[in-house]
């Protein structure tokens, strides 16, 4: 059917004007409505790919016999809308043959049972398919060009309105799940001088970074830095399972490279599409002698004491890989003392790392104003100033601890 100029155009005020008001559901329960009326149809489904990329999911429905009374799950390749979204294009089927070989693959929650008709498109963000826009008709129906361009108009302002509220409600979530991970006062260990600073990337958003300090019942400490691959949501919580792991195995073992061992393989069993990077140090009940495992991160800084000789330095700890980046990769151990005076300072890439010059110089100039400090505090304090007063573009996580 040819779709007017008029109903165009009432379809596109409604989408770009009333509708940027409304809530999520009630954006995609008002738009299917509107959708039925303009393109004629008796029924329309809007599906969303999960977090997995593995089934999509029904989000709003609209002249349906009934309204499903629990959540429709749509494998990925499979059911109408599951092909749809394997094609990334529109299928338009003029008969629905339910009897027929391809019958039983149809989602019989998601079309009436006397639909005769079905046209599908794929909501797309950035090339990538993100959800599927389905409507159907009781009378046999041909559809055309108009129809289907009609359709994916309406797919594209819904895919942008659900990414826009999922990305804000994404990272509201992970600034949640960050702060409560993040404790503003670490533990109180006692000989010891801790502090730490936390800032969220202007452009990425909150991410996989995280540092941690705790005490052991054999009298070690175990003090921890890490960074997640990538931002958002799913940083954040990837994040907040492997810090739990890591807790739980240090309650197992003193040894660094061991807990980093058995962390590396929790994430190559139950987090098999995530990377992170992490630097592990325990101290002795003494306090004496800090012993170090690098997973693929960025060097500590060993801070000077009282002795002039000593200035604080990047401390040469062998990188292994990073967790998850091999299975049964071999990870090393690093001992060695720490004075009165001295101390750890340890950091994610987001402090030093620059897009207009190499990571070098950031080092560089990282060490340089770490040099004249004196307490855990002033250390962190000293960091933050290489940030230069600007958003960083990556989340910053830094840890400092002193013996005092």
């Amino acid at each position: 059917m040819a779709v007017s100029e008029e109903k165009l155009r009432r379809l596109q005020a409604v989408t770009d004007a009333a509708l940027s008001q409304l809530g999520l559901e009630d954006l995609l329960h008002e738009l299917l409505e509107r959708t039925l009326d303009i393109l004629r149809a008796d029924s329309a489904a809007l599906l969303l790919l999960d977090h997995d990329g593995t089934e999509l999911v029904a989000m709003a429905t609209a002249g349906l016999d009934r309204e499903p009374r629990h959540e429709v799950r749509v494998p990925f390749g499979h059911g109408f809308a599951g092909g749809v979204a394997v094609r990334g294009a529109a299928v338009a089927v003029e008969r629905l043959d339910r009897a027929g070989s391809g019958g039983a693959d149809f989602d019989t929650a998601l079309l009436p049972a006397r639909t005769t008709s079905v046209l599908g498109v794929p909501m797309l963000s950035s090339g990538r398919v993100i959800g599927v826009l389905h409507v159907g008709t009781l009378q046999q129906r041909s559809f055309n060009a108009d129809d289907i361009e009609l359709l994916q108009l309406v797919a594209d302002r819904a895919g942008l309105a659900t990414e826009a509220r999922r990305s804000h409600l994404d990272r509201a979530a992970a600034v949640a799940l960050q702060r409560s991970l993040l404790p503003a006062r670490p533990t109180a260990v006692p000989g010891l001088d801790v502090a730490v600073r936390y800032v969220p990337g202007a452009q990425v958003g909150v991410g996989g970074d995280w540092y941690d300090v705790f005490d052991l019942p054999s009298g070690h400490v175990g003090i921890v830095i890490g960074d997640v691959a990538g931002s958002g949501l799913h940083a954040a919580v990837v994040m907040g399972r492997i810090r739990s792991a890591l807790r739980a195995y240090a309650m197992e073992t003193d040894d660094p490279a061991d807990v980093l061992t058995r962390l590396d393989r929790k994430v190559q069993r139950f987090e098999p599409d995530a990377m992170a990077t992490a630097v592990y140090a325990v101290l002795d009940p003494d306090l004496g002698t800090v012993t170090l495992s690098n997973a693929g991160h960025l060097p500590p800084v060993l801070l000077a004491g009282g002795d002039a000789d000593q200035p604080s330095r990047l401390l040469s700890i062998p990188p292994d890989l990073p967790l998850g980046a091999y299975r049964d990769a071999a990870r090393r151990n690093t001992r060695l003392p720490l004075e009165p005076g001295q101390g750890l300072f340890l950091y994610t890439d987001g402090l030093v790392e620059r897009r207009a010059r190499g990571i070098t110089p950031g080092l560089q100039r990282m060490v340089s104003v770490l040099a004249a400090v004196a307490s855990a505090d002033a250390t962190c304090n000293a960091a933050m100033t290489l940030l230069d007063n600007a958003a960083p573009t990556d989340d910053v996580a830094v840890l400092a601890v002193r013996r005092t």
